[in-house]
């Protein structure tokens, strides 16, 4: 297939460029994978179309305030450093803007408390750069660093919280997911009490997820490498979910993704830590979920292909022609899609 296919016109206005309040006041679209039928509902009501049986896999990754504003030691220049990986405690991999103003060598400080030297520059244009401080680096960075927002929100937060999911526990993340933001504590406990079990995988999101697919021919698109983590405890809960045929229903692309990947390297759903880079475009075969929650992604990227391979081409792209119409919020701040 072509990248030109998952295109679509959406007007500007349907950025969403700020979250539901409450979370859980979100509109939802309901999409039967089957007929492609739609309903429109309130993301509250999501709790009508769970079964006792099904489980609900969430990603448990919390987004780094990642980015960070340095001055260089000697010239006063401005640098934006985002920090994308760890490499060992005080070293990380960074993009870096202006990169000529960070070249190996060039020392920056960011605030009282951090400092930086740039160590190596690596030929995809990325910096190595090692922190000097005391105490708790990520304490630290709380304090002087920012959540890298996408670049379509235009707007800051004034609760960063908003940019985090309400179970939100495991540092590593360049980008929120974002399906997962609807969920309030008091809507977690009604889908337990109803007796869905609910589970939790790591996949910390890259920067990659933002990158636009730049072949025609999707399938010569390499996808960003993310690590991921699925604990012994959420196997077991896919596991007796499938024993008992209920739905594996995945909170987002990154879940997907993760599910999907673990099955891939297993051949079944097994406590697992790896890298993945797996692309999932129409013609893919699932291995795992049955049902699948996920926001409105941005026309020709990756994500709305996860979505047309998972309820098929002419689906989602119906759905997407009737959500514009409709005026739906879009992409990381939006509306939620339930498929089921």
């Amino acid at each position: 297939m072509k990248k030109s296919d998952f295109f679509y016109d959406l007007p500007q206005e349907l950025i969403a460029q700020t979250p539901a309040t409450p979370r859980d006041s979100s509109r939802l679209l309901v999409m039967d994978r089957q007929t492609g039928a739609l309903q429109h509902r309130t993301f509250r009501d999501i709790l009508s179309y769970l079964q006792p049986e099904d489980c609900l896999i969430l990603n448990d990754t919390r987004v780094l305030p990642a980015r960070l504003y340095g001055i260089r030691k000697g010239t006063g220049a401005k640098v934006e450093f985002l920090l994308l990986r760890q490499i060992s405690g005080d070293t990380w991999e960074a993009l870096a803007g202006p990169g000529k103003k960070a070249k190996p060598g060039t020392r920056f400080v960011f605030g009282d408390k951090l400092q930086g030297e740039v160590l190596e520059s690596l030929d995809n244009g990325n910096r190595i750069i090692r922190f000097m401080f005391e105490g708790s680096f990520f304490a630290i960075l709380d304090e002087v660093g920012q959540l890298p927002l996408p670049h379509y929100i235009t707007r800051e937060l004034e609760d960063k919280e908003r940019y985090q999911t309400v179970y939100a526990n495991v540092l590593g993340s360049a980008a929120a997911p974002t399906a997962g933001l609807h969920f309030t504590p008091e809507l977690l406990d009604a889908i337990r009490e109803k007796g869905v079990r609910v589970g939790f995988v790591t996949l910390h999101v890259g920067l990659g997820t933002f990158r636009p697919v730049k072949t025609e021919n999707i399938e010569e698109h390499h996808m960003h490498t993310e690590f991921y983590s699925v604990p012994e405890e959420t196997a077991q809960i896919i596991r007796d979910t499938k024993d008992r045929g209920g739905r594996v229903i995945a909170v987002g692309t990154t879940c997907c993704r993760t599910l999907e990947s673990v099955c891939q390297q297993t051949g079944s759903v097994q406590a697992h830590s790896d890298n993945t880079d797996i692309f999932i475009y129409p013609g893919y075969t699932f291995r795992c979920i049955d049902g699948l929650l996920t926001n409105f992604h941005l026309p020709e990227s990756t994500l709305i292909m996860l979505v047309s391979a998972f309820c098929g081409y002419e689906n989602t792209m119906h759905a997407y022609r009737v959500a514009v119409e409709e005026k739906y919020r879009f992409f990381s701040l939006g509306d939620a899609m339930l498929i089921l």
